[in-house]
Formats: C-alpha cells, sequence, structure tokens
C-alpha cells in the first residue's frame, strides 16, 4: 500500500512539474538539407547542420546566444562582446576595427557565415567569392522583422526549438506592452545620440511607438538617422529624453536644461545592444520605456497577464534580463516555468 501511495505521489509531483505546453506536440525540429533566399536575392543552401558559424555583426551573435547556438559560433566582431563568452570566440573584426577582416572569417573554415543588412554587399561578395557560404539579412525596420530574422537564424543553424521558443517569449512580451499602451495618452519622446536621432524608417522609432511613445523626429519630419539642431529640439520640448550608453548625457547646453524632460528629471539610458540591434533583447527596450512611460498601465497589464497565465504564485525573479538571456533552448522544466513568470512579474531597472 505505501508503494502504491509513494507511486501516486511521484507520478502527481511529475505532472505538476510540466507545464501544459510540455504535454502538448512538440513543434518539428530543422531538417536538412535546407535552402533560404537571402536579401540579395541567392539561394543559400545548407547540405548539414552547421557546426561553424561567424556572425558578422553584434545582432546575428545576439540571435545566436538566444536560440541557444552560441556554441555553435567561432568568430564574431568586437562590438558582440557584451555576449557571456563572446571574448572566447575569435574576433573577425579585430582590436579598434569597424570592418570584417575577411581573411580572418575565412581562415575560420565556417560553414556559415550570417551577414546583417549592415555588412556591405560587397563584403558578402568577396567571402562568396572565397568559397564561403553566406546568408545576408534583409534590413530591419520592425518587431516583426526581429521575429522573421530569429526564425530564419534557427532554421538554418539547426535550434528551430530554440528560435521558436525565442520568438514566443518575444511576443508574449510584446503583447503585454500592446494592452498596457491602448487608450493611454503618448508622451513625445526624443533619442538623442552623439547629436543624431531617429526618425521614420527606423527600427529605434518602432521601438518608441511600441513602448507608448510620439517619437519627436517623426513630428519635425526626420526619416532615416539624422542629426538634429539644438533648436528644434528646444520648440518641440520633448516630456522624455532616452539616451544611449555610449552617449549618456544631455548636452550641457542653457537650451537644453530647460526641457521639460531636463527638468522633471525624465531622461532614460538604454544599453545599446538593447536599442540599437535588431534582435531578441530589444524586449528589454521596449519593457522598461513603456514602465517609465506608463507605471500604471504596464503594472496593470502585467497583473492581469500573470493572473490569466497562472494560479501558482512564484516569486518573481530579481532581473528579466539573466532570466532571459541564459537561453530558452538549454531551460531545464522547472527553471522554464520561474523564468516564465518571473519574466511576467519583474522588469530590470536601468539606472
Amino acid at each position: 500500500m505505501r508503494k502504491r501511495i509513494l507511486l501516486a505521489i511521484l507520478l502527481l509531483v511529475a505532472t505538476m512539474a510540466v507545464p501544459p505546453a510540455a504535454t502538448a506536440t512538440q513543434q518539428p525540429s530543422c531538417s536538412f538539407p535546407v535552402t533560404k533566399a537571402d536579401a540579395t536575392g541567392t539561394e543559400v543552401s545548407l547540405d548539414e547542420q552547421p557546426q561553424r558559424v561567424v556572425t558578422l555583426s553584434p545582432s546575428a551573435a545576439q540571435i545566436m546566444w538566444e536560440i541557444g547556438a552560441k556554441d555553435k559560433v567561432v568568430g564574431v566582431t568586437q562590438y558582440a562582446n557584451y555576449l557571456e563568452e563572446a571574448d572566447k570566440k575569435a574576433n573577425v573584426s579585430g582590436t579598434g576595427q569597424s570592418f570584417v577582416n575577411i581573411e580572418k572569417v575565412v581562415s575560420l573554415e565556417p560553414d556559415l557565415v550570417l551577414a546583417p543588412s549592415t555588412v556591405p554587399r560587397e563584403t558578402v561578395k568577396k567571402l562568396r567569392d572565397a568559397g564561403v557560404t553566406v546568408y545576408a539579412y534583409r534590413s530591419s525596420t520592425s518587431i516583426e522583422d526581429v521575429y522573421r530574422d530569429t526564425t530564419v537564424t534557427g532554421t538554418l543553424v539547426g535550434e528551430c526549438d530554440g528560435a521558436e521558443k525565442t520568438v514566443s517569449w518575444m511576443k508574449d512580451r510584446i503583447g503585454t506592452v500592446r494592452q498596457a499602451v491602448e487608450g493611454e495618452q503618448r508622451p513625445d519622446v526624443l533619442y538623442l545620440f552623439y547629436g543624431y536621432t531617429s526618425g521614420e524608417g527606423t527600427f529605434i522609432n518602432e521601438i518608441i511607438r511600441t513602448a507608448g511613445g510620439n517619437n519627436v523626429a517623426t513630428k519635425v519630419g526626420v526619416s532615416g538617422y539624422k542629426q538634429i539642431s539644438k533648436e528644434v529640439v528646444v520648440k518641440q520640448d520633448p516630456d522624455w529624453i532616452i539616451l544611449n550608453e555610449q552617449d549618456p548625457a544631455v548636452p550641457e547646453e542653457a537650451g537644453y536644461r530647460n526641457l521639460t524632460a531636463v527638468r522633471e528629471n525624465q531622461t532614460i539610458v538604454v544599453p545599446i545592444e538593447y536599442m540599437n540591434q535588431p534582435a531578441p533583447r530589444v524586449v528589454y527596450a521596449i519593457t522598461n520605456l513603456t514602465k517609465r512611460f506608463h507605471p500604471d498601465a504596464y503594472a496593470a497589464a502585467n497583473a492581469t497577464t500573470a493572473e490569466t497565465t497562472t494560479k501558482t504564485t512564484i516569486s518573481p525573479v530579481e532581473n528579466e534580463e539573466t532570466t532571459k538571456s541564459e537561453g530558452q533552448a538549454g531551460f531545464s522544466v522547472t527553471s522554464a516555468v520561474v523564468g516564465m513568470v518571473g519574466a511576467l512579474l519583474c522588469i530590470r531597472r536601468w539606472r
């Protein structure tokens, strides 16, 4: 009798430890050979799952880390060094260099090179002429583009499940944000970076809009990335100013000191890898900006999401970035449950 009771308890615990999604049919794994058309119109074909991948920008590297494929990466560019253990990978740009060292890439004998749209087409051509398989990404100007690039990367490197989980996590968080900002009055927001700003048709404009703000740059007709004069900034008098970690201070000039955003201490310094890279961690920029622009609405939306997601009380994690960036594909059942719920309940604070 005791054995039967013990067996029943063990079965019950095992059942409770598995989230509902785990009992559903799993997403199909990647299959090879695979062929994908890239931004250059080239049909990129892989007969086998690549084991040696080189990323030519931090955004491509970030995607590989987030989908659980970092161990396949053998080369990165220098500005990807914020990623855990990226310093152990070969630097294909070189210290103090922003261009790609083609000879270094070729010497790594990669099965696949991932080249985002910031990489010149001439570089892609030279690598292909050297016999290297290169996938060139399309330009990213929206959150949907990040979903697309994450999915296609997973397909190309054999991490379809990790990519699917990452996109699902992103859509969940963005869904909560859209719920929070719906019907809210949008503050005027300006992004400043060494005197430049981001207007219509840029990824940063999409971040500001999604987070529930009005981009001042688009109001004055800015498209792309352009310089913005102090006179225009003063006239628009934004409610919030977003700054980049590489240029974290509002200019020390009289006009700027009188701005509403400065007087009311409504400036936000954002890590560059969240704001300037079209990759999964953009979610951290969006959620934190929403939390600052619309704190009450964001808290209410998170409470609603948490209530409909689970009735189990779990202590929120301290840092959303830590929860997510450990990699979706490597979660155990327990850590997956805690990570998912924790991400819904808590967002990392910036300075």
